[in-house]
């Protein structure tokens, strides 16, 4: 630890389709999902996380939700800066004469491009970060479950989450082999709808599925 090491917060973000998931201090201090409300006249972000996703499906037409992810990276730029600033407040980090210098790792797919892994440095850049790590999701799956990822040994990792579901072996610290399927939760819920829709002849929504 340095000398003014009390001037850097280090935190861990996991930037999901479906909830974004913030650790500080090796806990989980924001827990919400990826999505924001906004005016559509003036463009102004109303609400995001549990409070924007109440208001999924039920919007008048003045107002609109985005989800600034889809298929596990950022669609929505403007959208995903602001969710993710708004989100790191939420930590309720306090520094009476400077604001600390973010320093964080964000996990992202293994499938991901060149230009998507930009937008997510870019994004986290101008939420607040000064350094960032970006480590791909299987990799911290397989960390974050215990497994020994630097032994001489494969592992087999799924890691399904809303938008893609990341398929990795994994040995001696690096990922072997890996694909990343962008059929995950979001097209279970999508299954669920139209099941219900046929089977049931009953209309549900989203967070209902």
């Amino acid at each position: 630890m340095g000398l003014f090491s009390f001037l850097s917060k280090e935190i861990a973000i996991d930037l999901g389709t479906a909830n974004t998931i913030i650790i500080y201090n090796d806990k989980v201090v924001v827990d919400e999902p990826s999505i924001v409300a906004l005016e559509r006249n003036t463009g102004k972000i109303i609400a995001i996380g549990k409070k924007a996703q109440m208001m999924h499906g039920k919007t008048h037409e003045n107002i609109k939700t985005i989800r600034p992810l889809r298929d596990g990276v950022i669609a929505d730029f403007q959208s995903a800066e602001f969710m993710i600033r708004e989100m790191i407040k939420m930590i309720g980090i306090k520094s009476s004469l400077f604001p600390p210098a973010l320093k964080m790792v964000i996990c992202i797919p293994s499938g991901i491009t060149g230009v998507e892994e930009r937008a997510v440095k870019d994004s986290a850049e101008q939420a607040g970060a000064k350094e960032i790590r970006l480590i791909h999701e299987p990799m911290a799956a397989a960390i974050g479950i215990g497994i020994d990822v630097l032994e001489p040994t494969g592992n087999m990792i799924v890691d399904i989450g809303g938008g893609t579901s990341e398929i990795a072996v994994i040995a001696l610290g690096g990922i072997v082999n890996n694909t990343s399927i962008r059929i995950a939760g979001d097209d279970f819920n999508s299954d669920i709808e139209e099941y219900m829709r046929k089977e049931h002849n009953i209309n549900i929504g989203e967070r209902t599925a």
